[in-house]
C-alpha cells in the first residue's frame, strides 16, 4: 500500500518508501527468524549498491533462465506445461546453489498461450521441440501505415488491431466498439449492442476468461515456488516487474528489427512522435508492478545497442523517449533495472554526460568495458554484470575464478557494484557455478 500523502511526497522520499517496502520483513511470510534475518541481510546488501555504497561484500545476482530444467534434468517442454516438475526444477536450482536473490528461471505457462494462439513466439512443448527453449518470431505485426492509430490511440490500437494479429483466439476484438460510450447513459446501450450482437467478439472474451484462469492456476504453482525461496530460505526477488524503451516496443514486436528501420528513414517524424506517445504507457506498465512492493524494474535493452545503430541515431531515435522513461520512473519512485544486453562501449560518455539522478538507477551489463563503465558510471550509478555466458559452459571452475575474481578487482572498489552474468544463462555445467557464486563471496569482500 503507498502511503496517504503520496501525490504529495518528492522522488526522493517515494523511492525510500518504496526501497523501505521491499527491505521489510513485515508481512512477509517466513518460516522462521533466521529466514526473515537472511532476507534482510541480502535486500539491504542489494539496497546499499544501489545507493552507491559499500556493503559487507558484494552482491551475487542469479541470471539463470534455461539452465534450471537443464540442472534439474526437466525438459524446457515440462517447464511449460508439468507444472509439479517445474516447481521441483524450480526448488532444486534454489537448494542445490548457495544463492542470494531468487532466480527467474524459464517457468512459463504454456497453457495460456496455446489458448490465446499467441504467434510472437514459439514456445517448448508448444510448436517446438520439449527439448528447444522459447523463439522469437519478427514481423511486421504492426504495418508501416498504421502510425497514425497508433498515435491517436496506443491502448485502443494495441486492443483492436495488434492483439488480434498476435493472438488468434482475440481475432474477433476487431469489431470491439469504443468504450467513449460509457461518459453518457444514451450512449451506453450503443456501445454494447456489438458485444451481444458480435459472435466472434463473445468468443474472444470466452478464451480471454479462460486464459486467465489459466493464469492463476499459474500464479498458485509460483507461490509453491515462493513458499520455499521466499519463506524458508530467505531469498529477495530482484525483479518486480518489467518495461521496455519506447523503442524497444516499437523495434522489437510491433515494427520488428527491419520495420523499424526502414521507419528511421522513410518517416522518422511519425516515429518519433510515437515515442513520445509511448512513454506514459512504458511508466504506467512499471507502475502498476511495483505497486505490488518490489521497486526494481527490468528493462532490457536491444535496438539501443552497438551495432544495431549509428551514435547519432541513437542519440536522435533511442536516447530522448527513453531518458523520459527512466526520470519518469524516477520520479514514482522506482528503481530502473537496465539489462544492457550487447555492447553500450559507445554509448558510455552519452548516457554519462545526460544528467540522470545520482544513485537511482541500476545497469547490469553484457559486452560492455567494465573497467570504462566503472569509470563513467561509478560515480552516479550502481552497475554489474559483464560475466561471459560461454564461461558458464566452456569455461573450467578455475577460469570462471580468474575473471570473477578480476571483475571484482575492476569494478568493485568504493562499491556500487554487484557480479552478474552478462547474459541469461540456459546451458552451464554446475561446477562453474558454484565456482562463480564462491568466487564473489570470497573475493567480494570489502
Amino acid at each position: 500500500m503507498l502511503p496517504e500523502n503520496w501525490k504529495t511526497m518528492t522522488p526522493d522520499e517515494r523511492f525510500e518508501a518504496r526501497l523501505a517496502g521491499w527491505l521489510s520483513t513485515e508481512g512477509k511470510p517466513f518460516e522462521t527468524e533466521e529466514a526473515a534475518k537472511a532476507y534482510r541481510t541480502r535486500a539491504q546488501r542489494f539496497a546499499d549498491v544501489i545507493k552507491l555504497k559499500q556493503p559487507d561484500r558484494v552482491p551475487c545476482y542469479s541470471n539463470f533462465g534455461g539452465y534450471v530444467a537443464q540442472h534439474a534434468g526437466v525438459s524446457h517442454g515440462e517447464m511449460f506445461y508439468d507444472y509439479d516438475k517445474a516447481v521441483g526444477a524450480m526448488i532444486k536450482f534454489h537448494e542445490d546453489f548457495d544463492l542470494e536473490y531468487t532466480a527467474l528461471g524459464n517457468f512459463l505457462p504454456g497453457k495460456v498461450y496455446d489458448l490465446l494462439g499467441y504467434k510472437v513466439y514459439r514456445w517448448p512443448g508448444g510448436s517446438l521441440s520439449e527439448e528447444i527453449p522459447f523463439q522469437c518470431v519478427e514481423d511486421e505485426y504492426m504495418r508501416p501505415d498504421e502510425y497514425d492509430a497508433l498515435i491517436a490511440d496506443p491502448e485502443g490500437f494495441c486492443m483492436r488491431v495488434y492483439m488480434p494479429r498476435v493472438f488468434s483466439a482475440l481475432a474477433g476484438w476487431q469489431m470491439l466498439p469504443s468504450f467513449y460510450g460509457s461518459t453518457e447513459m444514451p450512449f451506453v446501450p450503443f456501445m454494447m449492442a456489438p458485444i451481444g450482437a458480435a459472435p466472434p467478439i463473445q468468443a474472444a472474451f470466452k478464451t480471454l476468461l479462460e486464459a486467465g484462469q489459466a493464469t492463476v492456476e499459474w500464479l498458485g504453482a509460483n507461490a509453491r515456488v515462493g513458499a520455499v525461496t521466499l519463506s524458508k530460505m530467505g531469498l529477495p526477488a530482484t525483479a518486480g516487474g518489467f518495461t521496455k524503451a519506447p523503442f524497444d516496443y516499437i523495434g522489437d514486436t510491433l515494427r520488428g528489427t527491419r520495420g523499424v528501420m526502414l521507419d528511421m528513414y522513410r518517416q522518422p517524424g511519425k516515429l518519433l512522435e510515437a515515442l513520445d506517445r509511448l512513454i506514459p504507457m512504458a511508466i504506467n506498465m512499471a507502475v502498476g508492478s511495483a505497486n505490488a512492493g518490489n521497486p526494481l524494474i527490468l528493462i532490457p535493452l536491444h535496438k539501443g545497442a552497438d551495432g544495431f545503430m549509428s551514435n547519432a541515431d541513437f542519440e536522435k531515435f533511442y536516447w530522448p523517449s527513453f531518458k523520459a522513461l527512466l526520470l519518469g520512473l524516477i520520479d514514482e519512485g522506482i528503481i530502473p533495472f537496465m539489462f544492457v544486453e550487447g555492447g553500450y562501449n559507445q554509448r558510455l560518455d552519452f548516457i554519462a554526460e545526460a544528467g540522470l539522478p545520482a544513485g537511482k538507477t541500476v545497469w547490469m551489463f553484457d559486452q560492455t568495458d567494465m573497467a570504462a563503465a566503472k569509470e563513467k558510471f561509478g560515480s552516479w550509478a550502481c552497475i554489474g554484470g559483464n560475466v561471459p555466458a560461454s564461461l558458464f559452459k566452456a569455461g573450467t571452475p578455475q577460469q570462471m575464478e580468474a575473471y570473477v575474481k578480476n571483475l571484482i578487482d575492476t569494478a568493485a572498489p568504493g562499491g556500487g557494484f554487484f557480479v552478474a552474468p552478462g547474459a541469461v544463462i540456459d546451458d552451464a555445467v554446475a561446477e562453474n557455478v558454484h565456482a562463480y557464486i564462491k568466487a564473489t563471496k570470497e573475493y567480494g569482500v570489502y
